[in-house]
């Protein structure tokens, strides 16, 4: 079979998407994946590889169900495993991030830029996890209000004011002083 050939499986006419338009999709979408990952864990990088990794073993192996686009179904699927990410968390013995320490020569506007980097994600992880996702999606993501409904599954109403409450939490997180 070609490149994007689809096949028409069951009864119910789903569409099977192939192994080689699958690579593809991540070959084209991973970096952009990545990053809704990492602010979805709240800056952790290597829980968001982890994360994203774990999304799209699962999406593989349910390609042949997907319905509609794939992008949509890793979004909403990588939404629901940080959820599930920082229930399973909660749980457990918190861990500590390992720092890796910089040469201060190598310092420049771009360590403040880093640092507001940081604290927007730091600040996103300390919203709780659907509105996290909301915020996420809402505004690094850019998907519309219906589109972030259809994602998270729930209503645009529940878009609407989990975005106007996460924004205001948020603004509250990033005002407050700076721990050093």
């Amino acid at each position: 079979m070609s490149l994007g050939t689809v096949v028409q499986n069951g009864p119910l006419g789903v569409t099977a998407i192939e192994p080689d338009e699958f690579t593809d999709f991540v070959a084209n979408r991973a970096t952009a994946l990545l990053r809704t990952a990492y602010l979805l864990c709240g800056g952790d990088r290597g829980a968001a590889e982890d994360l994203l990794q774990d999304v799209l073993e699962r999406t593989y192996r349910k390609r042949g169900r997907v319905r509609g686009g794939l992008e949509p179904y890793v979004r909403a699927g990588l939404a629901n495993a940080a959820a599930n990410r920082w229930r399973t968390r909660s749980r457990r013995v918190p861990e500590a991030p390992l720092e890796r320490a910089a040469d201060p020569g190598t310092w420049t506007d771009e360590a403040a830029r880093l640092a507001d980097r940081d604290r927007v994600a730091t600040a996103l992880g300390g919203l709780p996890p659907r509105m996290r996702a909301v915020l996420v999606l809402r505004f690094f993501d850019d998907l519309s209000e219906a589109d972030t409904a259809a994602a998270l599954g729930c209503g645009v109403g529940t878009v609407k004011s989990q975005t106007s409450r996460g924004l205001e939490r948020l603004r509250t997180l990033l005002d407050a002083p700076v721990r050093s």
